[in-house]
């Protein structure tokens, strides 16, 4: 039995009609899928299948929370996760993904597996930055990282200024015609 295998809807036998799947997604999901920020996950996912007139509308609901670690203190910062996602499915001759709207398999498969499809709205939903509200941060690495940061702009303006690409200087020697013609 693989990793996944529990996020297969089989779409072949499904009647016409409404049809709901539940998952919880937890720190093994997350490993399982080599995301290491994942340092703990409680997430519940609804899966809501319409099926009618052989086009199968998928509309996900997600709602919980996933720690990952903070950027600025690297402990852990719990983020919401409430977020939905609609992808319609149908069958067709080639599997096609083209479209963010529209899903297309090949009719010799008989389920869909959607675990990646979970997998990337969650990731999605987690902010670019995570970091902790200003003050909530861990005190200790807090201080270590104003201390580095007080050291780190002299030495990088000190650089600078005395750091001038040679190939600007050869731009003093060229002279400048000062007259309007």
């Amino acid at each position: 039995m693989g990793k996944f295998t529990a996020y297969n809807i089989p779409l072949k036998s499904l009647t016409p009609g409404d049809h709901a799947f539940d998952f919880h997604l937890d720190k093994l999901f997350f490993e399982n899928m080599e995301f290491s920020d994942a340092r703990n996950a409680d997430i519940d996912v609804a899966l809501k299948v319409v099926y009618r007139n052989d086009i199968y509308a998928l509309h996900f609901q997600f709602s919980g929370q996933i720690t990952v670690p903070c950027d600025r203190c690297l402990d852990d910062l719990a983020i919401d996760i409430n977020t939905s996602y609609d992808i319609t499915v149908q069958y067709g001759d080639d599997y096609n993904d083209d479209s963010d709207q529209l899903l297309i398999i090949p009719h010799s498969d008989n389920s869909l597996n959607v675990s990646y499809m979970i997998f990337d709205t969650v990731v999605l939903a987690i902010p670019l930055k995570h970091v902790h509200p200003m003050g909530k941060c861990n005190k200790a690495m807090s201080a270590i990282l104003r201390q580095h940061q007080a050291d780190e702009p002299d030495q990088a303006l000190d650089d600078t200024v005395d750091a001038v690409d040679p190939r600007w200087e050869a731009l003093r020697d060229i002279p400048l015609d000062e007259s309007n013609d």
